[in-house]
């Protein structure tokens, strides 16, 4: 089940099937994020981007308490002690509605061992000759409140000079396991990426992620508090993520006050994100 928006010199192509997730987006016929043709793309981990939901990065070792009950959560990847990125990406999604610049996914979860709270979500997504936005529902569909959080997980592609430039306050210092321990001050990054290797939680973002490379001038935009900053040395990609929540924020003292939300019955939370697009 594939879908492609098209604008300009633009193509965004999509695998509802898997994740909901964002197959690739290629200017003509070059990659903007990690691309591959939807036919051809096997798990939504493969993706180019993927919906964050009901809560990003990590959900240590797979339990929380909440509203004075305990819960645990299903392995969701086999190389980690804890539940990664929520349920979205590992589900199917059905298209709701479509045109040849618009995309509109929804996801209905009645609760399980993945996530023991009923939502629906929504993924909305629109294409320009110069940017793609994507927008993020999830309404509580359950009869009590439940915790709450959003993001996205896109891939850049890693190019000889490829370059990021992002203003912050702080950075979350993890321990071997990748759960966050304790802030430390950072202004943000401005650097190579062949000269970093971050696997952190930013926080104090200003809202504005800048890539360069020779070939696009990019930027990302969202009004979500943090930024999770993936870059792998080995690796081809990185990842630049726009997020509601700290990584494991609802095991914190204040889960709220790192961005967490109790969503009520009925209430939805929603994100936007947009990538600008400029051909150097």
């Amino acid at each position: 089940m594939n879908h492609e928006l098209h604008a300009g010199a633009l193509r965004l192509a999509f695998r509802p099937d898997l994740g909901g997730a964002v197959a690739g987006l290629w200017h003509r016929e070059t990659p903007i994020l990690r691309s591959t043709e939807p036919a051809a793309l096997e798990t939504s981990r493969a993706a180019a981007m993927y919906p964050l939901l009901p809560y990003s990065n990590r959900l240590g070792y797979r339990r929380f308490r909440w509203k004075g009950r305990d819960y645990t959560t299903r392995a969701n990847v086999a190389d980690s002690p804890h539940s990664l990125h929520g349920i979205g990406w590992q589900r199917p999604w059905r298209i709701v509605s479509s045109s040849a610049i618009e995309l509109v996914l929804g996801l209905e979860h009645p609760g399980d061992d993945d996530w023991p709270f009923a939502f629906a979500a929504r993924q909305y997504f629109t294409l320009s000759p110069e940017s793609f936005s994507a927008r993020l529902q999830l309404t509580n569909t359950a009869e009590i409140e439940q915790p709450a959080g959003l993001g996205w997980h896109p891939y850049f592609v890693k190019r000889a000079r490829s370059r990021l430039h992002v203003e912050a306050a702080a950075r979350w210092e993890s321990d071997a396991t990748q759960l966050p321990t304790r802030k430390v001050a950072q202004p943000g990054i401005d650097a190579d990426l062949s000269h970093l290797d971050y696997d952190h939680c930013f926080e104090g973002w200003r809202g504005r992620a800048r890539i360069r490379d020779e070939r696009f001038s990019l930027q990302l935009v969202s009004e979500l508090p943090y930024l999770v900053v993936y870059t792998p040395p080995e690796r081809d990609y990185f990842c630049v993520e726009p997020v509601s929540h700290l990584s494991n924020a609802i095991h914190m003292a204040e889960p709220a006050a790192h961005g967490l939300v109790s969503l009520a019955p009925g209430a939805t939370l929603e994100a936007e994100m947009r990538l600008e697009i400029a051909v150097v």
